[in-house]
């Protein structure tokens, strides 16, 4: 083996554990949001979540950038890209109060098949037969989880199959996004714009927030920023077709947490299901990084 080889070889390995450590982290994050929203509001959560994160990141632009971090000439664009933010994750929480978090995670599997179908439309796009055949396939690995029309239907599943649509589109409009834009600026604003709109909700719906949960509040911010850094972190490491395979490790972590906290054993047909996603997700990401290359 060369050298060259033995390094691609090494960030390749790097890359992976980084993506499993940050899926890890995002996994434990919505098993505290799950037990949050017991007890609180999404918006309230989402709002009192990004109000812990903001000065974590706000550090870290200062010390990886300096005051330029703080500014971007796309702010229209980070406006948005806070509503989606904001949005889903709001309807996410609002899902984990009625799914199992096994189910919930698998549906969100969903989102790169709205990807893919969203960027025809908005982003001019030529997509082939075949992903086109991945996302009927993915979709009806949605519904086998889903199963509108049986005894064990959810209208929240409904929530968590939204959330996935806007986090489609905001993976998509980070495309309108220069070049230029750091990552670190960019988790900023991510931070800000969605607790800035949470703001005039949050107040509407306030609980008072009890002392044993600010622990759990702060866990959320911590578990969250991590998670997004670190699957930031994996897909500058490595190709996305090398990566994005293991972002699917979130169900084996939502499958134990939720057995752990909650005695939740996923059922048959979401594990069926949750395969037929992965499988489409799979193929699609596979599929564009052979045509980008």
């Amino acid at each position: 083996m060369t050298n060259r080889t033995a390094i691609e070889a090494g960030r390749m390995r790097q890359a992976i554990l980084t993506i499993c450590a940050g899926v890890a982290f995002l996994s434990m994050n919505d098993a505290i949001a799950k037990l949050l929203v017991e007890r609180y509001d999404p918006v309230q959560i989402v709002f009192l979540r990004n109000l812990i994160a903001l000065p974590m990141v706000g550090a870290v632009v200062m010390y990886k950038i300096g005051w330029p971090g703080f500014f971007s000439h796309h702010l229209r664009v980070h406006a948005i890209r806070g509503f989606l933010m904001l949005a889903g994750a709001y309807l996410f929480f609002k899902g984990l109060e009625s799914l199992a978090l096994a189910e919930a995670t698998a549906l969100v599997f969903s989102a790169p098949i709205f990807i893919t179908a969203l960027s025809v439309p908005l982003l001019g796009e030529t997509v082939g037969w075949r992903r086109w055949l991945a996302v009927l396939i993915g979709f009806i690995g949605v519904l086998i989880i889903v199963r509108p029309g049986g005894a064990t239907f959810q209208a929240a599943s409904l929530y968590v199959i939204g959330t996935a649509a806007l986090y489609a589109l905001f993976m998509l409009s980070a495309r309108f996004l220069g070049p230029r834009e750091s990552m670190w600026t960019m988790m900023f604003f991510v931070m800000l714009f969605p607790m800035l709109y949470a703001v005039p909700f949050a107040v509407m719906v306030w609980a008072p927030v009890h002392l044993v949960d600010l622990p759990l509040l702060l866990a959320l911010a911590v578990f969250g920023t991590l998670g997004i850094t670190l699957i930031g972190q994996a897909f500058r490491f490595a190709p996305a077709a090398v990566v994005a395979p293991f972002d699917y490790t979130a169900l084996i972590w939502a499958s134990l947490f939720g057995w752990l906290i909650w005695g939740d054993t996923p059922e048959v047909w979401t594990l069926v299901g949750a395969a037929v996603i992965v499988v489409s997700g799979i193929f699609i990401v596979i599929r564009e990084n052979r045509l980008a290359a």
